[in-house]
Order: structure tokens, then C-alpha cells, then sequence
């Protein structure tokens, strides 16, 4: 796999997001859905040596190799949104024009306690500030190996 591509491919649609909203003031063009979707899981497949599971599966995305069900998210901005509780929980920041960093790594339960209400799309947020915080509680026998950096 060639990440440099990947990551000028990345670097290509932040750019192309950035110009979009300079043009339309007020007008947000976020990249979201099957596209960053597909991206947070082959990276933290990569990273993480995960099986994924097939595109759009209900639950998680990914299997790791202990048998663990990961469920992986992927932000630019300041938070996350969970529907359910995930077994495990691989949480993965990029801001524009940066690389890909770990947020949290660990058992789901942690994170999916201290989100918020749900709310009425079916989803309790939770920022990345107390991700980070609850990161460093998680020993690292509670995480997955982290076998490669992250390439983007």
C-alpha cells in the first residue's frame, strides 16, 4: 500500500473542503460518512492488525486478532458519537493537514459511561478532551498492540 498517496489523497480533499467553504460563507463541507468511515477503518486495520468486517456491518467494524469486536471513529473536530455500547473502542484524530493520531485505545464500556444523554438522533457524545483523559486509566493489557504507527 502506498500511504504517501493516501495521505496526498487526504491532503487533496481538505483542501478541497477548505476552498469549498471560502467560497459558500456559513456553508460547512465536512468530510463525513462512507468516506471517512472507510478511511478510519483501513487505517486502524493497518495499524492494528484488524480483521475488518464487511462494509456498513451494524455494530463494529472490526475484529481484532484476540477476538475482540472493535468499533473504530474517526473526528476532525472536538468530539465523537456513539450509538451503542462497544466492546472495544479505537478513537483516531486528524485535523486538517495533520496526521492521524490515537485518541483512545481500550474497553468501550469506559467511554460509552461517561457520554452524555442520548439524544435524539440515537446517539451520546463525548468529547475528545475526556478520551484523552480516560486514555491514560486504560493499562496497556486493556489495549491492542498498536503494531504499526499511523501512516496518514
Amino acid at each position: 500500500m502506498d500511504w504517501e498517496q493516501v495521505a496526498r489523497y487526504l491532503d487533496d480533499l481538505y483542501i478541497a473542503t477548505d476552498g469549498l467553504e471560502r467560497m459558500f460563507p456559513g456553508r460547512r463541507f465536512t468530510l463525513d460518512g462512507h468516506l471517512v468511515g472507510s478511511i478510519r477503518e483501513v487505517v486502524a486495520a493497518y495499524v492494528f492488525d484488524l480483521e475488518l468486517c464487511p462494509a456498513s456491518s451494524r455494530g463494529h467494524d472490526a475484529r481484532s486478532r484476540d477476538g475482540r469486536m472493535v468499533e473504530i471513529k474517526l473526528t476532525q473536530g472536538k468530539a465523537i458519537a456513539m450509538r451503542h455500547e462497544p466492546e472495544h473502542l479505537i478513537v483516531l484524530h486528524r485535523s486538517k493537514g495533520g496526521p492521524i493520531r490515537i485518541v483512545f485505545n481500550g474497553p468501550g464500556a469506559l467511554p460509552w459511561a461517561k457520554a452524555g444523554n442520548m439524544q435524539s438522533n440515537g446517539q451520546r457524545r463525548i468529547l475528545l478532551s475526556r478520551l484523552t483523559d480516560m486514555a491514560t486509566k486504560v493499562s496497556a493489557s486493556q489495549q491492542l498492540l498498536e503494531i504499526r504507527r499511523p501512516p496518514v
